[in-house]
């Protein structure tokens, strides 16, 4: 099953930055959908039914780890020509650690892990169409975003099945497979 680690934002936090999106939203980009909105911490791709056993122990383990912070969605950036994201500020030390832990995690549990680089915290809120619609302005448009900060207390694995009708515009479903409480 494809599989990622993730901190998921409250239904407030998702509220508040749709509210800012709104305004934007048009049919240049192929945006996100609200439900999937989430921080991921570490991508896992697919992931062997034998291995998540250990892996759900490992991540249990990562979160008991780890204290509850404090995170906020806040501005927004692009990857290169292909993706729009809003950011996160407040105890990002914690969420940088978090990623590390689950990264690690997954890494002993034997999953094949992509070539480790730094985590830059990010909520993707719209891909452009091969490059073909110059980003700058949305990003623009949702620079000055500050949402109001939430606890992160969770640690949630996630399911991702991605879409098989050839459908335009279908979007992954994201299923809740595993949750550890952040106690550390």
């Amino acid at each position: 099953m494809r599989l990622f680690a993730a901190v998921l934002p409250p239904e407030t936090a998702v509220a508040e930055l749709a509210a800012a999106v709104d305004p934007v939203h048009d049919d240049r980009l192929t945006w996100t959908a609200r439900a999937g909105w989430h921080f991921t911490l570490a991508f896992m791709g697919e992931v062997r039914e034998e291995l998540l056993p250990d892996l759900h122990a490992r991540l249990e383990r990562a979160a008991h780890r780890t204290a509850p912070f404090a995170l906020r969605v806040h501005g927004s950036g692009h990857f290169g020509d292909r993706a729009l994201w809003a950011g996160a500020a407040g105890e990002l030390p914690a969420l940088r650690m978090l990623a590390e832990r689950t990264d690690a995690a997954a890494r002993r549990a034997g999953v094949p892990m992509e070539q480790h680089h730094r985590y830059t915290p990010h909520l993707t809120l719209a891909r452009s169409r091969h490059g073909a619609t110059p980003l700058g302005p949305y990003v623009d448009a949702l620079a000055g975003f500050e949402g109001t900060p939430w606890q992160v207390d969770t640690l949630s694995l996630v399911r991702s099945n991605l879409p098989v009708g050839g459908v335009r515009g279908e979007q992954p479903r994201y299923e809740t497979v595993g949750a550890w409480p952040l106690t550390g």
